[in-house]
């Protein structure tokens, strides 16, 4: 037992500093005195680059936990949160990132003062740094410590009963504050650049345990072979196998066309945690192939992020808690040895979406809230300092908060319903102006307060009080449907007064100069492509009955038998898999 410890905790330490070493190797010689170096890695990230800190930015425990617990709870239907993702990529590739380029732009805010102007940049930056605050690196810091502590078996390892709950309280506080002090090293003192390498150093890493995890799940399951194990997985579970998921599953399928899409284009088009990285491409080429190669990989990502949950529902069942499938999983199936290792990955994956979103916010503050509003003739120096005195700051509070999310139903599905209050307006007012040479700042400004302000009142103050009333407005079709209706609302409104308030003078985009704009050739073909893949898995994956339920004709009293029903729902879904 001993020796299993000090194997386990070995391999953690060496791998975990591993990577900080080779980091520090590579990046010892970065511009990190000048705000060019510092928040865009000196226009200086090649595709690869780009592609494996987009990735592993977003593969985090929120992901990894919270993701494989949807899917231990809803099934296959889960998997549109990454699918979908591919999609947003290649609209990202193809449509925002060559305008953001051309801008030669820092951050979405700045962007956004372009467009329309200084109000509404700051407006903007304040949003963004009150979500990141509030929401975003909280939830990354009490994921990355639950993942962690069941995988290391923190507990089992200093001898502590399992229903200790004070020892688990006492335990989530330290390693979420170990994760927040590493994270914030990485963040602070290094810039994007350094997040950028170790973020591709860890996200190798990653996939390789990621896909450890699988195979070693799949011979759980079965000893005569992985695909044996995946027909025995889809035999007893069928209705875990439903890419459209049911009515009441976390993700229905009428949801893939109103929140679960624009949350996804939020997130990958016009979040500044995430695009980022983009910023700092050396040209638009590089910029498209990082882009799309990440598309690709969201593709294939639910073979580490949803599959894992189904094999521990075959595997536990209903013995236990979502959100603890992951951890169990891996503790259960991964050889002692390699526990160590992908533990390290883990603190990576951690590491690297706190490190970003902490590296945005001190970004969105130091441009947009201390050079723009407080000292516009601040130099370098003085904007740098700024940016890590205050992430200094916000990663302590940070680290204070996350504890607290402790008891949330579903982690991954609290994040989902939070990111709402900020992906929508930002992405309704960012789409506007991009798409009309005419809608006037008012219209912007009024917009990003009111649908951020609208969406706060409907979650923290209609809902809970409608909750148990015949007016309940909890549920998948409110929290989704309502967001596609804020977003219509916002974009209407917008358009309406770019035609009763115009712009004197109609927006033109400027050529920076800054950022070589030659297109990638195969941007469009391998865009293209993405989409049909997208398209093909559902296909594949879908039980048509789910939506489409089957009824006598009108007019008709003959009755039809459950078997009936099932041979012509399997009818009809084997159909349309064959046509398309």
């Amino acid at each position: 037992m001993l020796d299993s410890i000090f194997v386990t905790l070995g391999s953690f330490v060496f791998f975990t500093a591993l990577v900080g070493v080779i980091t520090w190797f590579l990046t010892r010689n970065d511009d990190h005195g000048s705000s060019s170096g510092y928040f865009l890695a000196g226009r200086s990230l090649t595709g690869g680059y780009i592609a494996g800190s987009l990735m592993l930015t977003n593969l985090s425990t929120e992901q990894l936990v919270g993701l494989n617990g949807a899917a231990f709870a809803d099934g296959i239907c889960v998997m549109a949160w990454e699918v979908i993702a591919g999609v947003s990529l290649v609209i990202m590739a193809l449509y925002f990132l060559p305008r953001y380029l051309k801008s030669g732009i820092a951050t979405v805010p700045e962007f956004l003062e372009e467009r329309y102007g200084d109000s509404t940049r700051a407006i903007t930056s304040l949003i963004f740094i009150i979500a990141y605050a509030g929401i975003l690196l909280p939830i990354i810091l009490y994921t990355g410590a639950t993942g962690l502590t069941g995988i290391l078996d923190v507990k089992g390892m200093l001898g502590i009963a399992p229903d200790n709950t004070t020892a688990d309280t006492a335990i989530l506080w330290g390693v979420v504050w170990l994760i927040g002090i590493i994270g914030s090293i990485y963040a602070i003192f290094g810039g994007l650049r350094t997040v950028a390498v170790s973020d591709t150093l860890n996200g190798f890493g990653l996939l390789v345990g990621g896909f450890l995890i699988v195979f070693y799940g799949l011979n759980a399951v079965s000893d005569e072979g992985i695909f044996k194990a995946v027909e025995i997985l889809q035999r007893d579970n069928p209705e875990k196998f439903n890419s459209l998921g049911s009515a009441t599953s976390s993700v229905p399928f009428t949801t893939l066309f109103t929140g679960v899409l624009l949350l996804n284009l939020f997130y990958w088009c016009t979040n500044q945690q995430i695009i980022q990285r983009t910023f700092g491409a050396s040209s638009l080429k590089e910029g498209q192939r990082g882009v799309l190669m990440a598309g690709a990989l969201k593709i294939f990502g639910p073979l580490i992020l949803v599959l894992p949950g189904l094999i521990a529902f075959h595997l536990y069942g209903n013995e236990i808690a979502k959100d603890h499938a992951y951890g169990t999983l891996v503790q259960n199936v991964l050889p002692k040895p390699l526990a160590g290792f992908f533990a390290a990955v883990m603190v990576g994956a951690i590491l690297s979406s706190f490190n970003s979103a902490l590296n945005s916010t001190a970004t969105l503050f130091s441009l947009g809230v201390y050079k723009q509003m407080l000292h516009p003739d601040a130099t370098d120096q003085r904007v740098i300092m700024s940016g890590k005195v205050f992430g200094t700051i916000l990663a302590i509070v940070s680290m204070t908060l996350a504890p607290l999310l402790a008891g949330q139903d579903s982690i991954f599905g609290y994040l989902q319903k939070m990111n709402g209050l900020y992906f929508i307006p930002i992405f309704a007012v960012v789409l506007v102006g991009m798409l009309s040479k005419y809608a006037p700042k008012s219209a912007a400004d009024i917009s990003l307060i009111f649908g951020f302000a609208g969406i706060a009142l409907f979650y923290f103050v209609i809902q809970p009080v409608s909750e148990g009333t015949k007016w309940d407005l909890n549920g998948d079709f409110y929290n989704f449907h309502f967001l596609g209706l804020m977003f219509i609302t916002l974009v209407a409104f917008q358009l309406i007064m770019a035609n009763l308030e115009p712009r004197a003078i109609p927006y033109v985009q400027q050529d920076s100069g800054q950022v070589d704009m030659t297109s990638w050739p195969l941007a469009w073909p391998v865009g293209i492509g993405l989409v049909v893949i997208v398209m093909s898995i559902y296909i594949y994956f879908a039980d048509t009955s789910t939506i489409w339920p089957l009824v006598p004709p009108p007019g008709t009293s003959e009755e039809v038998s459950p078997e009936e029903m099932d041979q012509a729902r399997h009818f009809v879904s084997t159909c349309l898999k064959s046509v398309c």
